[in-house]
């Protein structure tokens, strides 16, 4: 199941939850008659401690039923959660609130029978204002739960939605190597494109259309050629979305290092993220083509057919490659684009299920 993390509503604090289920319990007991003062007594205080207790339990049941379950989620969104908020932290702060609602429940029962079985009034009062100390006092036990999810949830928000029945084509590269100007020259994600390392804060999704098929591009933040348990949580997101996302992976490299990174880093960086795709291609493509000296011996015929093609069909397009042999593309001059398009759009193709009524392999897993 995939997860829509901006629709997850605010969660309200300890004191809005108290405010509301009081407020609310008081109205219900005005709305008690019987011409018996002692029955009437009874009727109002058994309705406010009721009341008070259903609205919050019944609150805090429906924030978790809201939280989507890990155990439903895919693969992805589980690595997501971990690298943003951690899974173990996930689930035991949604289980405290289903604990709180507990509690409450068993404290209202507790109280409402002292009520039905008194005959004075004194001990009536006592008994709610009993019940009303100790759903409080749970109250406050669930307070930094609470805080806790309505962080998360400012963060969690943040993260993309990814449709996996779409071809999907993650790109990835040290930081600065121009993946957000290549995704920006294809698709209709609003990416940021700086001069500095790291422009790229959290993963973005960008998409372009061909022949009515929805392609998504994730753009990943820059990954550093360091140790896993030292990267921080937004290499772990970008990490998460290409092991675990993408039909295919393109990995941009800076040939002209002004990414800040050298050619040996970028190589050593591009063998661990082939580690970690396992059997997910890999497209490699150097950037920049622009600035190489000489220029690729092809850039004027490549730029001449991507000038013809008029945007229909998928014409094998000619791919710019500089003197090593390498494909290469130039988004600042738009040389090399739209042919690694096409040839983006080709693999992806290729590995979609053609035949409607089987089923892809390890489906049973997600």
């Amino acid at each position: 199941m995939n997860v829509n993390w901006r629709k997850l509503p605010t969660v309200l604090t300890m004191d809005e939850i108290l405010d509301k289920a009081f407020s609310r319990g008081r109205k219900a007991a005005d709305r008690v008659d019987d011409p018996v003062k002692i029955f009437r007594v009874r009727k109002q205080l058994t309705r406010m401690v009721q009341t008070s207790a259903d609205v919050m339990a019944e609150y805090l049941d429906e924030t978790m039923r809201k939280w989507p379950s890990l155990d439903r989620m895919s693969i992805f969104d589980v690595a997501m959660v971990d690298a943003c908020v951690s899974c173990d932290e996930y689930r035991h702060q949604l289980s405290i609130l289903g604990w709180g609602a507990k509690q409450i429940r068993n404290i209202s029962r507790q109280n409402v029978r002292k009520l039905t079985r008194s005959g004075r009034s004194e001990v009536m009062h006592e008994a709610r204002r009993e019940a009303y100390g100790r759903i409080s006092s749970i109250m406050r036990r669930l307070d930094k739960p609470l805080q806790w999810l309505n962080d998360s949830r400012q963060i969690l928000r943040k993260l993309p939605v990814i449709d996996e029945l779409s071809p999907i084509i993650v790109v990835c590269g040290a930081p600065n190597v121009g993946k957000s100007a290549f995704i920006s020259s294809l698709s209709s994600g609003n990416m940021e494109v700086n001069h500095y390392p790291f422009t790229t804060k959290q993963l973005h999704v960008g998409h372009f259309e061909h022949r009515r098929l929805q392609y998504q591009m994730v753009d990943t933040p820059g990954l550093l050629d360091r140790a896993m348990e030292v990267r921080n949580d937004i290499e772990l997101q970008a990490i998460a979305a290409i092991q675990h996302i993408g039909s295919i992976c393109l990995f941009i490299i800076d040939p002209s290092e002004q990414c800040g990174l050298s050619m040996d880093d970028q190589l050593n960086l591009k063998a661990e993220v082939e580690e970690l795709l396992g059997d997910v291609e890999i497209i490699t493509v150097t950037s920049k083509a622009d600035l190489m000296e000489p220029r690729p011996a092809n850039w004027d015929s490549v730029l001449q057919s991507e000038n013809e093609w008029d945007g229909e069909g998928e014409p094998q397009l000619e791919m710019l490659v500089d003197s090593l042999g390498e494909l290469t593309m130039s988004v600042t001059h738009e040389v090399g684009v739209n042919a690694l398009r096409l040839e983006l759009i080709r693999r992806c193709r290729s590995k979609m299920i053609d035949e409607p009524m089987s089923l892809p392999e390890g489906w049973h897993r997600q």
